[in-house]
């Protein structure tokens, strides 16, 4: 046998089992998924066991008014905490990429910070940060507790970090003399930055506020420590609903998340395909 021909079994034989472990992977990945969403639709009350098609705990869990609240709260902290991190960690990307100050190594050092340390860790940071803000704020007369406010600000926290780091990938691709035209044609600052800096980034704007609302929508180490009454996000619930036991209301929960974040993530990419789209025919013509 020629070595041309055993270098091609070879070959062959890899490509087989870099198949067989690439599909062992996804089964590993994916598998537990799938069934998670297939038992959603049980008719039966027992979680292993399969008692027919039925979409009844759906409806269970859209009327038990726990879970609707809990929706609710996990939606507001999400909005408000991605426009206000989206915001400024644009705002915070540019600085650091455009600008030399005193300071900027290290503020540059500590936006990894949330991205690196444990969740567990800046739970309790934020935890005993809040509760030393209340000590002082009451001794001056308002009394402020843990609840949606604290939630929204703990995931702003981290969330300006991973904002920040994709708006700044963005940046480095930047052709600074896009803006420098913009100038000799005698736009201003601000109309620089609306009309040429602004749309160019606005890919990594974009995903940065994708990431920092679908990491939003599924915190819970961090939720759990400083959230208070009435203040309860959807993790939060569906952790301390498992620990009494799986039910079927929980894997219909769990698979509404699942379709609202696959759809938030089709969306992006249906916008963005859209402006490349665009771009691209304004390019040829």
């Amino acid at each position: 046998m020629s070595e041309a021909a055993v270098e091609t079994g070879l070959g062959q034989r890899t490509r087989r089992g870099m198949a067989v472990w690439a599909g062992a992977v996804f089964a590993f990945l994916y598998v537990p998924i799938i069934v998670l969403v297939i038992f959603s639709f049980n008719a039966s009350s027992q979680v292993n066991i399969w008692g027919g098609f039925s979409v009844s705990w759906y409806g269970e869990a859209l009327r038990n008014d726990a879970i609707t609240s809990a929706i609710r709260v996990s939606l507001i902290v999400a909005a408000a905490s991605t426009a206000v991190s989206v915001v400024i960690g644009t705002a915070l990307a540019l600085a650091l990429h455009r600008h030399r100050f005193r300071g900027r190594r290290a503020l540059d050092g500590t936006v990894y910070l949330p991205i690196v340390i444990p969740d567990i860790t800046m739970a309790v940071m934020l935890l005993v940060f809040f509760a030393e803000a209340f000590k002082l704020i009451d001794s001056f007369g308002p009394r402020y507790t843990l609840g949606i406010t604290t939630v929204t600000l703990s995931h702003v926290a981290f969330n300006i970090s991973f904002v920040c780091v994709v708006v700044r990938a963005r940046l480095d691709q930047f052709d600074r003399t896009l803006e420098e035209a913009a100038r000799d044609l005698y736009a201003t600052a601000w109309q620089t930055f609306r009309r040429v800096t602004l749309p160019l980034i606005m890919p990594g704007i974009a995903a940065g506020g994708l990431l920092a609302l679908t990491l939003s929508l599924d915190d819970l180490v961090i939720s759990a420590f400083v959230s208070g009454p009435g203040s309860t996000t959807l993790p939060v619930y569906v952790f301390g609903s498992i620990r009494r036991g799986v039910t079927p209301e929980l894997n219909a929960i769990s698979t509404l998340m699942l379709a609202a974040s696959m759809t938030i993530v089709l969306a992006a990419l249906a916008v963005q395909r859209r402006r490349a789209s665009s771009s691209q025919q304004a390019q040829i013509l």
